[in-house]
């Protein structure tokens, strides 16, 4: 099942049927253990509407399908990730770092963002005034109940500042935490887990021409989110829940981001998030 966040109304698309109910408390709704269950009870009153009318609604605006909640991501899960970070911070002399935590048994996990500063979809991501290169990683994001289970998947964008973090590894907060660093969306997948097949794409287009296309697919994640979703929850408390994405197998390293771009990230079952980009 798949559930869009509405500016007015909550959309669920279920196998056979699509219902439109009221706008729901979504720091109460990822507070449920039972996600999936919840939301076949919660839905037994609404709306019957067509296929297309359901799409009418999705193109009217959709809104980041989460509440209050923290949004949280991994690094270096991917090789060509690890790739990518060693080659940026070269220089500085932080390439062995991530390497060594390609390799090692605890994950870099870190901060990524507020609601305040997570874009809505169609709604403009954000590149720094102060960095030179910059790009969007397109990552599966989880859905996370406050006792660390993992309730469906959403698309993510982790915009980063490519320039600020290969300067210094440690100016990594900086690289990935500003306003418009982040988006979700299009809407949360509904299900406890996904095939190893499943697709992440990414586009960048400027001026209506395809300027970067790359894909990957779950096989090429080193670490499972459930392992993810473990070490998040080891010395950390969710009380409604959190979003966490997952790492980036796609790493445009030719390009940097422009004002007016448009980034668009495919995942398969999911749908796509698609944001223009603007500086800040």
């Amino acid at each position: 099942m798949k559930l869009y966040k509405l500016k007015e109304a909550t959309l669920l698309i279920l196998q056979d049927k699509n219902l439109l109910g009221p706008s729901l408390d979504w720091d109460e709704l990822f507070s449920q253990e039972q996600l999936k269950d919840h939301l076949l009870q919660l839905s037994g009153s609404w709306e019957s509407i067509s296929a297309e009318k359901a799409q009418e609604k999705i193109a009217s605006g959709l809104l980041a399908p989460m509440g209050n909640h923290e949004v949280w991501a991994a690094g270096v899960t991917y090789y060509r990730s690890r790739t990518a970070r060693m080659e940026e911070s070269e220089d500085s002399g932080g390439a062995t770092f991530y390497d060594k935590v390609y390799h090692a048994d605890r994950p870099e996990l870190f901060f990524k963002a507020t609601p305040s500063r997570v874009s809505h979809p169609e709604n403009p991501v954000c590149i720094r005034e102060d960095s030179t290169w910059d790009v969007p990683e397109p990552e599966l994001t989880l859905v996370i109940s406050p006792k660390g289970k993992i309730q469906g998947y959403t698309v993510g964008n982790d915009m980063s500042s490519r320039s600020i973090e290969g300067e210094n590894p440690l100016y990594l907060p900086q690289a990935k935490v500003y306003q418009g660093c982040a988006s979700v969306g299009p809407c949360i997948l509904v299900q406890e887990s996904l095939p190893e097949s499943t697709q992440i794409q990414l586009e960048i287009v400027r001026n209506g021409d395809s300027l970067f296309k790359g894909n990957t697919d779950l096989t090429q994640l080193k670490r499972k989110p459930q392992e993810l979703a473990d070490w998040l929850f080891r010395a950390n408390t969710f009380p409604i829940g959190c979003l966490m994405m997952t790492g980036t197998g796609v790493v445009p390293d030719e390009l940097t981001l422009q004002e007016g771009d448009q980034v668009k990230i495919t995942i398969d079952g999911i749908g796509t998030l698609a944001n223009p980009v603007a500086k800040v």
